[in-house]
């Protein structure tokens, strides 16, 4: 394994652990200024600002935590990859999805990453909304 490799691939273990840990500013400033954030099933969303009022509608709307938590990165140190868990909770509804009434999920996300210069360039997550809607009872 290259160092540079090793180096992405605790880039992006810190960015999990961050996030687990709720420490949003310490989570966007490992994000590139012009970081493109690829949401699961919608559009792209362009800069760390985009990126901050993403998760802060998250973090009304849905607890959240990553688990099972297996990250890759190529040799170069460029791009990653990661497969994990969310558990997680309702909080409120979030804008065109059902009522949020404190359901719990568990669910399995796959997420891909441009790594440049030592900070999170893109993210693009999937997961499979179908199975989340049938865990909240949506379906």
């Amino acid at each position: 394994m290259s160092d540079l490799q090793t180096a992405a691939e605790n880039l992006l273990q810190t960015y999990y652990s961050t996030f687990n840990a709720g420490d949003r500013e310490a989570m966007l400033a490992l994000l590139t200024e012009d970081v493109a954030h690829e949401i699961n099933q919608g559009g792209a969303e362009i800069g760390r600002d985009a990126f901050r009022a993403f998760l802060q509608r998250m973090d009304r709307c849905y607890a959240e935590q990553v688990e099972q938590l297996t990250v890759f990165a190529n040799a170069d140190g460029t791009q990653g990859a990661a497969e994990f868990y969310i558990r997680g909770k309702y909080l409120a509804t979030d804008e065109g999805l059902p009522p949020a009434t404190g359901q719990t999920y568990w669910l399995r996300v796959g997420a891909f990453f441009d790594l440049r210069e030592g900070r999170v360039a893109r993210v693009t997550n999937y997961y499979n909304l179908q199975d989340w809607l049938r865990q909240v009872g949506a379906v």
